[in-house]
């Protein structure tokens, strides 16, 4: 019998650090994939590269943070493709309207020249704080995503926040969505927050909510043994397909 394909997807400035616990404790049930970004600077561009890394025609596919955004343009873009979707501390619509989307487009744009001034590690050092609890900041865990952010370039840092700012708005797919679904977030993720996958289960038929304790932004590396549990159990699900669009 064929072994699943588990495709993960990473966020902003992650790599396959983000996954690798659960790389290590799904290898069980599926042949796990991280996905790379590269130089790609739309959500769009992103999801036909992880489309093309795999041959398989039934995906399980799981994104984190920006990763989630991609998930999802990959379920548009092909879900004949996708057999199953899980969207990790992400979100789904757009850049907002009006004086939102300035402030959000100025603070990522300051980042940018943060990381170009300084380093993408002193950079790190002023965003990061608020991807983890209060109580992890400064710990080896902290440290990790500091390492992870530096092993990447002021250049890719644009091309990802402009990718971002650009986001197309997921919100029409939701309800297209028929493939076994879960959606997970950390309980304290102050980034995506819960209401907004509260909302994203709602809107998708038959999806499941799994809300991870003790958690900010990082689930994945925060509590990787509940995030590896819930995935399991979705991935226990038997697969029935997207609806074709």
């Amino acid at each position: 019998m064929k072994r699943e394909t588990l495709v993960l997807i990473p966020g902003l400035l992650c790599d396959a650090t983000v996954w690798t616990d659960q790389c290590e404790a799904l290898a069980p049930l599926a042949d796990c994939v991280v996905a790379e970004h590269g130089d790609c600077n739309s959500i769009r561009e992103m999801a036909e590269r992880a489309l093309s890394s795999v041959d398989d025609d039934a995906l399980s596919v799981a994104g984190h943070s920006m990763g989630g955004r991609v998930a999802l343009e990959m379920m548009r873009l092909a879900p004949h493709r996708i057999a199953r979707l899980a969207l990790l501390d992400t979100g789904y619509q757009p850049l907002p309207a009006g004086e939102a989307g300035d402030r959000e487009r100025a603070g990522r744009m300051a980042l940018i020249a943060l990381a170009r001034q300084q380093g993408m590690r002193a950079m790190g050092q002023a965003w990061a704080p608020g991807m983890v609890l209060e109580e992890r900041v400064g710990t080896p865990l902290f440290e990790r995503i500091l390492d992870m952010i530096e092993r990447s370039t002021p250049a890719r840092f644009e091309a990802q926040i402009g990718a971002l700012l650009a986001r197309p708005d997921a919100e029409p797919l939701l309800a297209q969505i028929t493939c076994p679904t879960t959606v997970i977030c950390g309980r304290a993720d102050g980034w995506s927050p819960l209401a907004r996958h509260e909302a994203m289960q709602a809107a998708i038929q038959g999806a499941t909510l799994s809300v991870i304790e003790r958690s900010g932004h990082m689930a994945t590396m925060e509590q990787p043994d509940a995030v590896s549990a819930a995935l399991a159990g979705w991935l226990a699900q038997p697969a029935t397909g997207a609806k074709q669009g």
